[in-house]
C-alpha cells in the first residue's frame, strides 16, 4: 500500500466570497490538455499527473498542518503545493481546519455534560455528542470509528493474527492510542524525537506511552500456529496478488531508535542544522547548508573507512616527497582493522545518538494493516487528516444537509484475495507511472518495461472485464457498479493498458496500438472519460499508418488502401459522435477531422456531414484601459519573490486598489452589462441548483456518511453514465427554457436553511440567478451543464473569468477572459471558450492595458 496510498496536504480551499461584486478565492487552475490530436502520433501525451501516487506512504505537508503549536516537524522542507482534494473531502461540507477546528471541538465537548462512563464507543460518542476530557480525542474517536466500522461489516477482509493486533490496539491505552493517531498523521517510516513529540495537554507521560507501543508482544498460539489465510483462489493470479503486511511470530506497534537505527546516514537526519554544524566543526568538515552538511560528514565517515579498511596507508610525508617509489600506499603496513573501521562508525552513531536522544517509529507492517483499513472505510486511495476527522466536524458542526438515502455496501471487496489484488494493481499502476511521468525523459529501457508490465497483467485484465460485464447484466442495479468499479483491478489495469497503447505508439508499434484501442473502446466499464481520447487517436492511426501495416487484399493500389483506411477512419469518427460516453470536450476536433476526410474522400457534397451549426467562432477582442500602480517594496509572503498580480485602480467605485478583474468589471458595467468576477463559482451554483435532485439521486455506495455535500461519484467519470437518463432528462427541460423554474423551486425549499451543496453559494441573489439564467439561450445553458455534469471535477477550472449579463437591447450573455501584460491563455481555459462558443454563448478576451502606471 506504501506504493499508492496517498496522503495529502490538509489546507483547506478558500471558499468563494460572498456577496456581488467580491470575486471569489481563486482556485488551483488545473492544467490538463484535451486538445486537438494533430497529424502527428507523437501527440498524444502521457497524462498530466495532477495527483500521482508517491513513493512511501506520503502525507505533504501534513507535518506542518499546524494543528498544534507544540508539534516540531523533523524535517523542515515541508512541501507546499496545494494538491487536488480527495473523493472523500470534496463531498464533505467546508468545515473549520486546523488549530480553528480542535478549539471548536473543545468547547463543544466541554458544553456536554461529564460522562464517566469507560464503555462509551467512538461511535456512541459520536451519537450521543459526548465526549470525556483526558479519555477521548477528536483523532483517537474518528481512527476508532473507522477501525469499528470496518471490522464490523467487512471483517473477512483479515485474517486472525490481523485480528489479534486489533485487539492488542484495542487493549492500549488512550495515551497511547493518541501518541500513535498522531504519528500516523504526520511523516511515515520517519524517526521522530521522543523529546520533541510535545503533546502534553493529552499526553501526561510521553515515555510511558512511547513505551508501550515499543513494547514487543507475541501473537497468541491459535493464531500464530494457525495455517495462513490463502492469498487467492485463483493460482494463476501470482504476483498480482501480493500481501503487504507481512508479521513474524512478534510484533510491536512502533520501532527503538536502539535496536533499528545502525546507519550513521539514518541517524544525521535527525539532527537540526545547528546540531549539525557542531558535529561538523567537530569532524572538521565543511558545508553551505543542512544537506550539504550531513552528506560531508556522511562521505567523511566513509572515506576514512574505506582506505583504512583494506590495510593501506602512507609510510609519511616525508618519504613519499623524496622517492617516488615511496609515493603509493604500502601494503604491508598496518592500519585500523574492519573492527577497528566498525569501531569509527559506531562511535560517530553514538554520538549523533546521544544528541537526538531516544527515538520512536510506527512499525511499518502494523502502519500498512491500518493503511489496508482506511482503504477499505473511505473506499478511496486518497484520503488525509482532513478526510479522518471532518466527518466529526461536519456532525457537530450546525450545518444543514441534503436529505438522501446513506448506503455503504458491505462487499465492495468480495474476499481478502480480491483486496490484496487491488492494492498489488495500485503498486503497478504507481509503477507506471514512476516511469512515463516521474522520470523524463523516458527512455526506450523505461518503455520496454512498460510493455513488460502491460503484458504481466493483460490475460488478467481480459478476464476481469469478462467477470465484471457479467455483474453489469446479472448483478449490478441502478447503477451499482459504476462507483465500485474504482475499486476494481481492472480500474488500475485499464488505465495500465491506456499506457502501454501510449508507449506502443512512441515505439512506431501502430498497428499493435491499434489493437489495444480497439480493445479499449469495446469495453463500457472502465475510464469512459477517456472515450473520446482514444478515438482521436484510432482515426489518427487510420488515417496515416494504417494502410501500410494492415493492407486489405482487394486493394492492389496503395492510393486506394488509403481511401480504404480513411474511410474507416470516417466511420470511427461517426461512431465517436454518436456515442454517449464520448464526452463533448471532444466533440469539436472529432467532427473537424470528419469533414477533412469527407472532403479528402469527395463525398458528394449532400452526403456530408454540416457542422455549421457548432462552428467555432473566434472570441471577441476588447481593450479596456485603466490606471496601474506599482509597489516599490513588494516582497511575497516568506521571503519568495512577490506576486505576479497586478494592482489597479478603480476609477468607476471612488478610486481605490483593485484587481485587474474588478477593474475590467467596473468598465463593462459602465457599457450597461451586469456581472460577477466569479471564475466559474456562479455556473456551479447554477449547476447545483438545475441538478439538486439529480446529485442526490439514490445511487448504492456513493453516500457513505450523513454529512455528504456532493455524491462521491460526482469528480469522477462514473457521475454521467450512471445518471445518464435523468441528466438527458434534464438537459432537455433546460434547453426548452425551464431552467428558472428549476431555480425557484430548489431557492424556495432549501434557501432559509442554507443547505450545504457542492458548489452552491447562497449569497448569489435569487434575482440576478434568475436573470443570468433568462438571458442564456436554453440550448446554451443546456450545453454548458452538460459539461459541467460529465467532467465536474477536470471542469471546475478554467471558466472565464467574468461571466455578464443583460436584457436590453437583447438578452444576451457573455464570458469575457481578463489578460493582463504577459498573461496567456491554458490548455482549460482554451477548452471552456471551445465549449462556449460552439454552444452559441459570446466569449470576450479582455485584454488589460496601463493608460498610466503610478507608483505607490
Amino acid at each position: 500500500m506504501d506504493a499508492f496510498l496517498i496522503r495529502k496536504t490538509t489546507q483547506s480551499d478558500n471558499k468563494d466570497s460572498k456577496g456581488t461584486g467580491e470575486p471569489p478565492s481563486k482556485r488551483a487552475k488545473k492544467e490538463e490538455s484535451h486538445g486537438s490530436d494533430e497529424d502527428l502520433d507523437h501527440d498524444l501525451r502521457v497524462d498530466n499527473p495532477l495527483l500521482k501516487p508517491l513513493p512511501g506512504v506520503q502525507r505533504l505537508g501534513s507535518i506542518a498542518s499546524g494543528l498544534e503549536d507544540d508539534e516540531t516537524p523533523q524535517h523542515s522542507d515541508a512541501e507546499t503545493d496545494q494538491p487536488r482534494r480527495t473523493a472523500i473531502e470534496s463531498s464533505l461540507p467546508e468545515v473549520k481546519s486546523g488549530k480553528e477546528a480542535l478549539e471548536e471541538y473543545e468547547n463543544f465537548r466541554a458544553s456536554q455534560a461529564n460522562d464517566n462512563d469507560d464503555s462509551a464507543t467512538a461511535q456512541s460518542r459520536l451519537e450521543s455528542r459526548k465526549w470525556v476530557r483526558g479519555k477521548t480525542s477528536l483523532y483517537v474517536d474518528a481512527f476508532n470509528l473507522a477501525l469499528s466500522t470496518v471490522l464490523d461489516e467487512e471483517s473477512h477482509l483479515f485474517d486472525e493474527k490481523e485480528m489479534y493486533v486489533f485487539n492488542q490496539w484495542n487493549n492500549l491505552s488512550y495515551e497511547a492510542q493518541f501518541l500513535y493517531v498522531r504519528l500516523f498523521l504526520r511523516k511515515t517510516a520517519s524517526w521522530h524525537r521522543i523529546s520533541r513529540l510535545r503533546y502534553h495537554d493529552d499526553i501526561a507521560d510521553t515515555e510511558a506511552a512511547v513505551n508501550e507501543l515499543q513494547q514487543v508482544r507475541d501473537f497468541a498460539p491459535d493464531s500464530s500456529s494457525s495455517s495462513p489465510v490463502p492469498e487467492s483462489t485463483d493460482p494463476g493470479l501470482g504476483s498480482l496478488a501480493q500481501d503487504q503486511c507481512v508479521f513474524n511470530e512478534k510484533f510491536a506497534l512502533a520501532d527503538m531508535s536502539e535496536q533499528h537505527i545502525t546507519g550513521v546516514e539514518e541517524a544525521v537526519a535527525l539532527l537540526s542544522l545547528d546540531e549539525a554544524k557542531a558535529l561538523a566543526k567537530e569532524a572538521k568538515v565543511q558545508g553551505k547548508n543542512k544537506a550539504e552538511l550531513l552528506k560531508a560528514i556522511c562521505k567523511m565517515s566513509n572515506q576514512q573507512a574505506g582506505l583504512f579498511s583494506l590495510g593501506l596507508r602512507r609510510s609519511s610525508t616525508t618519504t613519499s616527497v623524496d622517492s617516488p617509489d615511496q609515493g603509493t600506499p604500502e601494503a604491508e603496513s598496518p592500519g585500523p582493522s574492519l573492527d577497528e573501521d566498525s569501531n569509527r562508525r559506531k562511535h560517530f552513531l553514538e554520538k549523533i545518538l546521544a544528541v537526538t536522544g531516544p527515538c520512536v517509529r510506527l512499525s511499518l507492517p502494523v502502519f500498512k494493516l491500518f493503511e489496508r483499513v482506511h482503504l477499505v472505510f473511505y473506499r478511496s486511495t486518497e484520503w488525509t487528516e482532513k478526510s479522518l476527522t471532518t466527518i466529526i466536524l461536519a456532525k457537530i458542526s450546525k450545518l444543514s444537509f441534503p436529505k438522501y438515502i446513506v448506503s455503504r455496501s458491505a462487499n465492495i471487496f468480495a474476499s481478502r484475495a480480491q483486496l490484496l489484488e487491488f492494492e498489488t494493481a495500485m503498486r503497478t499502476e504507481y509503477a507506471v507511472d514512476n516511469i512515463l511521468e516521474f522520470n523524463s525523459p523516458v527512455t526506450e529501457v523505461g518503455f520496454r518495461k512498460v510493455i513488460e508490465t502491460f503484458e504481466d497483467i493483460y490475460p488478467r485484465w481480459k478476464t476481469l472485464l469478462q467477470e465484471e460485464q457479467e455483474k453489469e447484466e446479472r448483478i449490478y442495479e441502478s447503477g451499482e457498479g459504476a462507483y465500485l468499479r474504482r475499486l476494481n483491478p481492472a480500474h488500475s489495469y485499464t488505465r495500465i493498458v491506456h499506457k502501454a497503447a501510449h508507449v506502443y505508439g512512441r515505439l512506431k508499434e501502430h498497428k499493435r496500438e491499434h489493437a489495444l484501442l480497439i480493445e479499449l473502446l469495446d469495453q463500457r466499464l472502465f475510464h469512459l472519460a477517456r472515450r473520446g481520447s482514444w478515438y482521436q487517436r484510432k482515426a489518427l492511426l487510420e488515417e496515416h499508418y494504417m494502410y501500410a501495416l494492415e493492407s486489405d487484399p482487394a486493394y492492389a493500389n496503395p492510393e486506394l488502401q488509403k481511401k480504404h483506411w480513411k474511410r474507416i477512419a470516417a466511420t470511427t469518427c461517426e461512431t465517436a459522435l454518436e456515442d454517449r460516453d464520448c464526452h463533448l470536450i471532444y466533440h469539436y476536433d472529432i467532427q473537424k477531422r470528419l469533414v477533412k476526410l469527407e472532403k479528402q474522400l469527395k463525398i458528394p457534397k449532400r452526403l456530408q456531414h454540416d457542422f455549421g451549426h457548432v462552428r467555432l467562432q473566434k472570441p471577441e477582442e476588447h481593450f479596456v484601459e485603466g490606471i496601474q500602480l506599482k509597489k516599490d517594496d513588494m516582497v511575497g509572503k516568506k521571503g519568495r519573490a512577490a506576486s505576479t498580480k497586478t494592482i489597479w485602480m478603480d476609477e468607476g467605485e471612488g478610486g481605490g486598489e483593485c484587481s485587474v478583474e474588478a477593474m475590467c468589471l467596473s468598465w463593462y458595467r459602465s457599457q450597461g452589462w451586469k456581472g460577477y468576477h466569479a471564475e466559474g463559482g456562479i455556473v456551479r451554483t447554477l449547476f447545483a441548483y438545475l441538478f439538486f435532485d439529480i446529485l442526490f439521486l439514490y445511487i448504492p455506495n456513493v453516500f457513505q456518511t450523513a454529512y455528504q455535500t456532493c455524491p462521491l461519484d460526482l469528480h469522477t467519470d462514473a457521475f454521467y453514465p450512471t445518471r445518464a437518463s435523468e441528466i438527458n432528462h434534464r438537459l432537455v427541460k433546460i434547453a426548452n427554457g425551464g431552467a428558472a423554474e428549476l431555480i425557484e423551486e430548489v431557492d424556495r425549499r432549501e434557501r432559509e436553511n442554507r443547505t450545504c451543496v457542492v458548489g452552491l453559494n447562497w449569497d448569489y441573489e435569487l434575482e440576478d440567478l434568475l436573470e443570468l439564467a433568462d438571458s442564456f439561450d436554453g440550448a446554451a445553458l443546456a450545453a454548458v451543464c452538460k459539461v459541467m455534469a460529465q467532467e465536474y471535477g477536470q471542469r471546475g477550472g478554467g471558466i472565464p473569468d467574468l461571466i455578464l449579463w443583460r436584457t436590453a437591447p437583447r438578452k444576451e450573455v457573455m464570458f469575457a477572459e481578463v489578460k493582463s501584460a504577459n498573461d496567456r491563455l491554458s490548455d482549460t481555459q482554451r477548452l471552456w471558450i471551445h465549449v462556449l462558443t460552439g454552444a452559441g454563448v459570446k466569449v470576450a478576451l479582455c485584454n488589460a492595458v496601463a493608460k498610466e502606471v503610478r507608483e505607490i
